[in-house]
């Protein structure tokens, strides 16, 4: 499919008129909408379900309606990196593999600590955007068979919110042996869900906090996330979750412990990991997160009965909480630092050497 080149586009948007103007003819007409009349389509990529009239955009700012139809973002990379799969970080799918990674531009939120806010706010803040690099779904693809990539992941932006586009390079991959992946922020819908069950294998999704009015000032609401993680996890996804602790935010052991309690009642298999936040973006008062609060929200996730806990963006800063250990016999299975895998000894099919146990995961 080609890239479908407006010649008339959306009015830009105030402080990125040429990035809006380069994106608006880099699109083609969505699948994740239903038309409401003629002139006004309701967009199901993300849980704002935005009602979007002609010649208007949706929250995202990059799913628009031109003419009655929904235009989607197609055609182009705003990032593409082979990384390490633990930095996404997936710890439970094929440890130690490489994942290439692309992500477009634009967010369905504004959270204020983005660390990939130059990519995620391109079309809300003037001083963010790169330039889309254009390419086909085939080019990526051959580039990671290229690199030897085990995996590829759709990141850096929000991918929700630009599915179809990450559908046509997952039909692909799948097509060559890849494992398909998201890393979201979990604003899920049914309908987004169903669309890519076929060709996504896992997601990773960042659950931010319990507070509603601290979502809602990121621009989600607390209940339609959970939902979209108990959702994510019933329909047969591997799930990974992820908690930024940010200092005066998040880190209340209270806090902590309540998400902890809330992945355990979806399953004690899901992967938790507990993130130290640094000063970004519009956030640079509050300090980096101190190595104990990691360590604690990590012991406090194995206190709740959760199988895999693990602390990070403290590269040996966090004792025991890089590895994995067997949730049956309590020994380690895999040793890392930060995204290196030090020692895995975990058997074919992802079997623990020491008592035969399988440990939950994409490991085959």
């Amino acid at each position: 499919m080609k890239v479908e080149k407006n010649s008339d586009v959306m009015p830009p948007i105030s402080g990125s008129s040429t990035l809006s103007s380069k994106l608006d003819r880099l699109v083609q007409t969505g699948e994740l909408f239903e038309q409401v009349d003629k002139e006004t389509v309701r967009c199901y990529a993300c849980g704002h379900y935005c009602l979007i009239k002609k010649g208007k955009r949706g929250i995202c700012q990059i799913r628009f309606n031109h003419n009655g139809e929904l235009k989607v973002p197609w055609g182009y990379v705003a990032a593409l990196h082979n990384d390490p799969t633990e930095k996404k970080p997936f710890y439970h799918v094929f440890p130690g593999s490489s994942t290439m990674t692309f992500g477009m531009l634009g967010c369905d939120l504004h959270c204020p600590y983005c660390q990939n806010w130059d990519i995620s706010q391109a079309l809300r803040d003037s001083r963010a955007g790169y330039t889309p690099k254009e390419i086909s779904p085939e080019q990526i693809v051959a580039l990671a068979k290229q690199s030897h990539s085990r995996c590829i992941a759709s990141s850096y932006n929000e991918p929700l919110i630009t599915s179809e586009w990450a559908k046509a390079i997952f039909q692909l991959a799948k097509r060559e042996g890849f494992t398909c992946l998201y890393v979201s922020n979990g604003n899920v819908t049914r309908e987004v869900l169903e669309y890519l069950q076929q060709h996504v294998d896992g997601f990773n999704i960042d659950l931010k906090t319990m507070q509603d009015k601290n979502y809602r000032k990121l621009g989600a609401v607390l209940e339609r996330i959970l939902e979209g993680i108990r959702m994510t996890f019933q329909m047969g996804f591997w799930l990974e979750i992820v908690t930024l602790i940010v200092p005066g935010f998040n880190d209340s052991e209270t806090e902590i412990r309540e998400i902890a309690r809330f992945i355990k009642s979806i399953s004690p298999t899901i992967p938790w990991h507990v993130t130290a936040f640094h000063p970004d973006y519009k956030m640079t008062s509050p300090p980096p997160t101190p190595p104990r609060t990691i360590i604690r929200a990590a012991e406090i996730g194995y206190e709740e009965g959760l199988r895999y806990v693990y602390g990070g963006n403290l590269p040996g800063g966090v004792r025991q909480f890089e590895n994995t250990y067997c949730p049956g016999c309590h020994k380690p299975v895999i040793e890392r630092v930060g995204y290196r895998i030090l020692r895995n000894v975990l058997h074919e099919g992802g079997f623990c050497p020491y008592c035969e146990m399988k440990i939950d995961g994409l490991l085959d």
